[in-house]
């Protein structure tokens, strides 16, 4: 088939059109700009049309988009006119994956970890919200396996048609509510549907909304971390952050990454592959995993300094991690953290100020940059008000040159960073100021 995606730079799109091209498939996409996903894809030779033009539309047999394009999307237009089929992205999963043995992993946080800790533990397809730093990529292509292991997405409900044959489940905190027109209910029937329709189920059995499930007789292989992980310690492997943790009676394993959180992701990606894997070979298969790009990612290292990138954007996400960050930095030696956060979307910020406001607790600094809007109209929000009792900077943007970090006002140097742990907190652009790239 011809098959053109519309919003191809986008991490799930992206993640769907190489895995068409990879199965044989003529793959085209567009998106509104170039970016470092889109360039990567016409390495791979598929033709991506920047930005979106009618004349990208020909004789394909099929479209599929993203969940924010709109209606009025010239592609889309153009498709219609000339009767070729439209889907969704979240329609399309119901062809792309119908064949496959899906291990499907849902949740606001940790999907991506435990995608990646489970493709790396599994041999199999796997389609990652993000690239793993194990093979380079968001996407491995298996032609000898049915499996798949793939990032389930609740945020335009699409998770329900990825045919899960595992369901797993790190938590279900509400996020994304204006697909669900902020109705709770809505919500939660979203995934209780997407759990019912698994005939395997690895659920976290602490999370609040799950835990309800127990009472109604769902069926499922129950994690009960705060008694069956236990023995959790911190630990350099060759100078990289790895948590060590006992499951159940299963032994203790070693993985990439620091905090309680990954112990809990790799914990649920354990159990998933222990229904058809032996567990010696999944405690040695785990050590393969080497974390995920954005993801606590150490982008610089000095004996004097280490620069991470994490792609936290979230409350829930940066105050997990900057634990991490904490126990990481004592065991480096530094008595300096810095924090440099770049606000994901105003609605988001806003809807979880008070949250956001306690999530750097213990940062001797704390640099905020301008709020990456993700396409939302500006609103007023009084970040030196609020977050006054930090040692506040307010910066427009950094720049990176070797292990030095140097924060930019008004196109003034207001200062450099040089010593002890900086990480920087963000799903917008600071990923590439702070990598030295932008």
């Amino acid at each position: 088939m011809k098959i053109h995606f519309i919003g191809i730079g986008g991490i799930g799109i992206s993640g769907l059109a190489q895995y068409m091209r990879y199965k044989g498939h003529e793959v085209s996409g567009s998106d509104i700009s170039e970016t470092v996903i889109t360039k990567k894809l016409r390495s791979l030779g598929i033709k991506v049309t920047i930005p979106h033009d009618a004349s990208a539309i020909s004789d394909q047999d099929l479209v599929i988009h993203s969940a924010i394009i709109r209606p009025d999307n010239p592609e889309i237009i153009e498709a219609k006119a000339r009767e070729i089929e439209v889907l969704a992205r979240r329609e399309a999963l119901l062809r792309i994956l119908d064949k496959s043995k899906v291990y499907s992993i849902a949740g606001a946080h940790g999907k991506s970890t435990t995608t990646a800790i489970l493709s790396a533990i599994m041999d199999g397809s796997a389609i990652i919200g993000a690239e793993s730093k194990a093979f380079g990529s968001n996407v491995r292509y298996d032609a000898t396996s049915d499996i798949m292991i793939f990032e389930a997405d609740e945020s335009d409900g699409s998770f329900i048609n990825s045919n899960p044959h595992c369901a797993i489940v790190v938590n279900a905190e509400p996020e994304h509510m204006e697909y669900y027109d902020y109705n709770f209910e809505l919500f939660y029937d979203s995934y209780k549907t997407f759990i019912k329709s698994a005939p395997c189920r690895i659920l976290n059995a602490e999370d609040p909304f799950l835990s309800k499930l127990i009472d109604e007789g769902i069926e499922a292989n129950w994690l009960y971390p705060s008694r069956e992980i236990t023995d959790l310690t911190y630990v350099l492997i060759n100078d990289e952050p790895h948590t060590r943790f006992t499951l159940r009676d299963l032994g203790s394993f070693d993985v990439w990454g620091f905090g309680k959180h990954i112990a809990l992701d790799a914990s649920l990606a354990i159990l998933a592959a222990n229904e058809s894997m032996d567990i010696e070979l999944i405690r040695e298969k785990i050590l393969t995993f080497k974390g995920i790009k954005k993801r606590f990612d150490i982008v610089g290292s000095q004996s004097d300094s280490v620069i991470i990138d994490d792609y936290g954007h979230h409350p829930t996400e940066i105050r997990a991690t900057f634990e991490s960050v904490k126990e990481y930095a004592l065991l480096k030696g530094f008595d300096k953290i810095t924090a440099i956060w770049q606000p994901h979307k105003y609605s988001r910020t806003i809807d979880n100020l008070e949250e956001f406001i306690n999530c750097f607790e213990g940062a001797a600094e704390l640099i905020i940059l301008p709020v990456w809007s993700a396409g939302e109209a500006m609103r007023e929000i009084d970040f030196k008000e609020k977050f006054k009792r930090y040692n506040l900077t307010m910066a427009d943007t950094i720049s990176r040159a070797n292990n030095t970090i140097t924060i930019i006002k008004d196109k003034t140097e207001l200062k450099t960073l040089d010593k002890g742990l900086i990480i920087g907190f963000g799903a917008g652009d600071l990923t590439y100021q702070i990598r030295g790239t932008a």
